[in-house]
């Protein structure tokens, strides 16, 4: 049986609910208020190099336009990460992972990196990932994550020492039965798509679970009375001072 003493926060994307999601001072500022841990996303850029951001393309976030597969390292770091945020209230670049896990290795965090593929056959990014986790001997650090479930097939594959964890939005039904199949060690699931009951049953089976993106007060609350192995939200400041404030 699966047995939580607190449920971790994970900063999601950093603390990207006051600063920009994905860049250095979102994850500087998931430390400095002390979250257990970071979620992120990576990519590949045009030169093979790993970079985080979440969409496909750079629109959303950035004042540039287009993919960032087409994009080399050095022209992403033109950009401005924060030129959406807050009305450009904060300049940030798109960190690569390697200038990330620098940071991190000195921190006592933990991170969920999220894979963004959509291939089941090439595993590049992947590889470049799993590469530099390893080079600075962080696997016992390090969550692999992905809604690609052959991405963290072949990961565990490669690296079985390090957990992965399937991504999903939609109800599954016994998910534990599907994690230990892929020989995942936890479920990240919608938070909608986490009932108490799949909370419990799940990490009475051995599966932790960490649910994405949980924001709401009362959300929080209830995720932390089934002592849920840990919630990712946008507010890891908010959410820590009610973990306290339920003496948990």
């Amino acid at each position: 049986m699966w047995v939580i003493m607190l449920t971790l926060i994970f900063g999601h994307r950093g603390a990207s609910g006051t600063h920009p999601e994905n860049t250095m001072p979102a994850f500087f500022e998931a430390e400095r208020v002390h979250a257990d841990g970071i979620e992120l996303d990576v990519q590949l850029t045009k030169d093979g190099e790993v970079v985080i951001i979440h969409d496909e393309k750079v629109d959303r976030t950035t004042d540039g336009k287009g993919y960032v597969k087409n994009f080399t390292l050095a022209e992403l770091k033109k950009l401005n990460a924060g030129y959406r945020f807050k009305e450009g209230k904060y300049f940030a670049e798109i960190p690569s992972l390697e200038e990330f896990l620098h940071w991190f290795k000195d921190t006592n965090l933990v991170c969920n990196i999220e894979i963004k593929s959509y291939d089941a056959t090439y595993f590049h990014l992947e590889k470049r990932t799993l590469e530099m986790v390893k080079s600075y001997q962080l696997e016992d650090r390090i969550i692999f994550s992905s809604f690609n479930h052959y991405s963290i097939v072949y990961l565990h594959q490669m690296a079985p020492e390090i957990e992965t964890a399937p991504l999903f939005m939609e109800g599954i039904y016994m998910p534990w039965v599907y994690a230990k199949s892929i020989k995942a060690k936890a479920i990240h699931p919608y938070y909608k798509a986490a009932p108490d009951k799949l909370v419990v049953e799940s990490q009475k089976n051995g599966i932790a679970v960490r649910p994405f993106t949980v924001n709401h007060p009362k959300e929080l609350e209830r995720f932390f009375r089934v002592k849920t192995a840990a919630v990712i939200t946008d507010y890891p400041k908010d959410a820590r001072a009610l973990r306290e404030e339920m003496k948990l």
